[in-house]
Parts: C-alpha cells; sequence; structure tokens
C-alpha cells in the first residue's frame, strides 16, 4: 500500500485523489449516458474506494446523479446515491460530490427559471443526505466544467441540450445554476466546501495578426464562468467573491491548440508550461487551486502524470498554493460517442467477478511522485 501525502494546510487527506466518470448527459442521438453505471462503479463503489486507499490516494471525485434521484418535481429516491455514501462512510475516503455533471431529469426545461429553482433544491437536499450519511460536511462540484458544456451543449450542439450558437446563454443559466446551488447548501449547511473545476487551456494564432487577436481573445474566455461566479462579469447573475472556494483547472494533453489548427503537443515550442498556467490562475482568482481532472491514454499515462507532477511542484515551489492532484478518470470508461474502451485509468473495468486490473506502470509512476513530492518538502504524510 503507498502511504498516502498531502500538502500541509490542505482540505484533502490526500495529495492524489482519483477521479470517477460520472457523465449523465444525452447525446445528438438522444441517448442518455451514465457513465457510473457504465463503468460498473455503482454496483462496486466500496472495492472501487478500498482500491484508491491501497494506493495512497484518501480523497476522490465522484457524482450523484441527478436524474436518478429526483424523479418526479420534489421527489427524491436516493437508493442510486446510498451505496457510495455508504462505501465513503466505511471507508473513511472524502468525497466531492458532482451534483449536475452535464444531465438533468428530463422532465426540466435547461432554459427556465424552473431549472435553477429545482437544481438549488436538489443541491440541498443532497448536502443533507450526505452529511446524514456519511457523517462529513459536504464538498461539492455544484455544476462540473461549465465552459466545456456552454461549448459542446450550447455552441456546437455536442452533447445537451443539443444547442448551436447559444453558447454564452447556456454559460450564464449554469452560472445562474452554480450559484443558486451554492446559496441553498450554504443555508443548510454551513461548513459545506465547493470545487468550481474549469478546463485549464492555451490557445496560440498563426502568423498574421488578426489570427493572434482571435487566440488571445479565445484563451480569455476560458476564465469568463469563473469570473461571473466571482461578480466580476455580469454582476446581475449574482456573483461574489464569496461564492469562490478552491478553484480547479482540468488539464489534458489536447488542452493546447492553434485557433483553427491542431493540438499543440508537449515539447512544441509553443507549448505553454503547465506551471505557467496555475500561476496564472492563482494570481488572477487568489484562491487555492485543485488540478481537478487529468489524465492521459495507453502508453502515454504515466508520461502525462510524470509532467504534470513535476509542473505542480515547480508551481508549489513558486508559492501557488495547488492542494490536488485528481487523476481522471480512475478507471477505464467507454467512450461518450461510440462506446469504444478508453484505456485513462488506474484501473481496468471490472471482470465477471468485479475484479479491476492495475495499470503497472502507472501505479508505479504514481508511487514515485508520491515520494518525490515528499522529498520536496510539499507533502507530509497522512
Amino acid at each position: 500500500m503507498s502511504a498516502p501525502v498531502r500538502p500541509p494546510g490542505s482540505p484533502f487527506r490526500s495529495l492524489f485523489l482519483g477521479g470517477f466518470e460520472c457523465s449523465t448527459h444525452r447525446r445528438a442521438d438522444g441517448r442518455r449516458l451514465d457513465l457510473v453505471a457504465a463503468t460498473g462503479h455503482d454496483r462496486h463503489a466500496l472495492a472501487d474506494y478500498r482500491a484508491l486507499t491501497e494506493h495512497g490516494m484518501l480523497a476522490a471525485r465522484d457524482g450523484l446523479r441527478w436524474h436518478r434521484i429526483e424523479t418526479a418535481p420534489g421527489r427524491y429516491d436516493w437508493s442510486s446515491a446510498l451505496p457510495m455514501l455508504e462505501a465513503q462512510r466505511e471507508t473513511g475516503l472524502q468525497v466531492i460530490w458532482d451534483l449536475c455533471h452535464y444531465g438533468w431529469p428530463d422532465d426540466l426545461d435547461i432554459w427556465s427559471d424552473g431549472f435553477i429553482e429545482r437544481f438549488a433544491a436538489f443541491a440541498a437536499e443532497a448536502a443533507r443526505c450526505i452529511r446524514q450519511v456519511s457523517g462529513a460536511p459536504p464538498f461539492l462540484c455544484t455544476v462540473n466544467e461549465i465552459s466545456y458544456w456552454a461549448w459542446a451543449g450550447g455552441e456546437v450542439g455536442r452533447i445537451g441540450p443539443l444547442a448551436t450558437g447559444a453558447g454564452p446563454a447556456l454559460k450564464r443559466q449554469l452560472v445562474r445554476a452554480a450559484l443558486a446551488a451554492t446559496r441553498a447548501v450554504r443555508a443548510v449547511e454551513s461548513a459545506a466546501r465547493f470545487l468550481l473545476a474549469e478546463p485549464a487551456i492555451h490557445v496560440v494564432g498563426g502568423p498574421d495578426p488578426e489570427s493572434r487577436e482571435a487566440a488571445a481573445a479565445y484563451r480569455a474566455v476560458q476564465y469568463e464562468a469563473l469570473d461571473m461566479v466571482a461578480g466580476r462579469l455580469a454582476p446581475e447573475l449574482g456573483g461574489a467573491a464569496a461564492a469562490l472556494d478552491l478553484v480547479g483547472l482540468n488539464f489534458y494533453p489536447d488542452n493546447q491548440w492553434v485557433h483553427g489548427g491542431g493540438t499543440i503537443p508537449l515539447g512544441h515550442h509553443a507549448y505553454r508550461p503547465f506551471r505557467q498556467m496555475l500561476a496564472e490562475a492563482y494570481a488572477r482568482y487568489g484562491r487555492p487551486l485543485l488540478v481537478s481532472e487529468t489524465g492521459a491514454e495507453g502508453t502515454a499515462k504515466a508520461a502525462w502524470l510524470h509532467y504534470v507532477c513535476g509542473e505542480v511542484r515547480a508551481a508549489q515551489a513558486a508559492g501557488v498554493p495547488v492542494l490536488g492532484i485528481c487523476l481522471y478518470p480512475i478507471q477505464d470508461y467507454p467512450g461518450w460517442e461510440n462506446e469504444r474502451p478508453c484505456a485513462v485509468g488506474l484501473f481496468s473495468a471490472p471482470d465477471a467477478a468485479g475484479v479491476r486490473a492495475i495499470d503497472g506502470p502507472l501505479a508505479a509512476e504514481l508511487r514515485e511522485q508520491q515520494v518525490r513530492f515528499e522529498a520536496a518538502g510539499w507533502g507530509e504524510r497522512a
């Protein structure tokens, strides 16, 4: 078993977290995804949580599926959530619960005021349930990746609500929902903590000034959702500095690209070091950071973790409070659009007996990084 490490003063029990893919959106063909079920995590939550602890991860991101819980307006069936909450209690794992990971109940119009009201009520009930079952104050991510959802669901029609040209409107609606949920939860659980997880991106232009200006504008958009939540932008939405708690940055190998072109690969002269992206976010908001999602596929997994961890240590050495790194997804999963096996996890899909294989190179890299963080003075034994 790996001994967990964590930065001094961190709210998390370990520096490394495991993230469970919990998307519940509808695809363009109308089919609703449920990745908690598709990965077998709903059936094997206790074993999955125990596996995390065996690899030095005493904290996780996971999801409560709103569409499965609110079966009718104001009527909640927690049977899909209780096995995970009980597993959290039994293992002592610390979990950040996503409440809206791209999906919502079918009877709701996402563009309506009713969406805001129902989501806030659901969030408050979820906070009560988490406290009652786990015995711990809730740690929540109310609306996951507002910026990505606004693009994928509102601008290009890739996921629900399958709109095009309405990205800015969807972003504002999702910000309203996140703010309303935060207020509702704090009214019933003053000790609740919150994560706002957003993509960290870098975009560069071509040789002409117009391309460079367009790239700079696109890159700046990554901060709009957080600026709205903080009340710096569109204050009529009700944002305020107090609404920002922990800022999460989701960072993957394809998060840097040429405007109108392809991905910028790691090692390219135009590739922006992740340490600089972390420092920029901290300078902008002054809030502690979590690398809330990161990972790669196939043989790139261990090398990517090696790179991200080195950048986090460099940011920490420069005074940027990065409090955790979430390996996401921690399990292999079927692809959103074609169900292809995505080999991204430390753990495989379960076999017939519910056993998951371990990715040896990634496990070894994780152990090595835990040692390196402790040796660098940025981790203490939990």
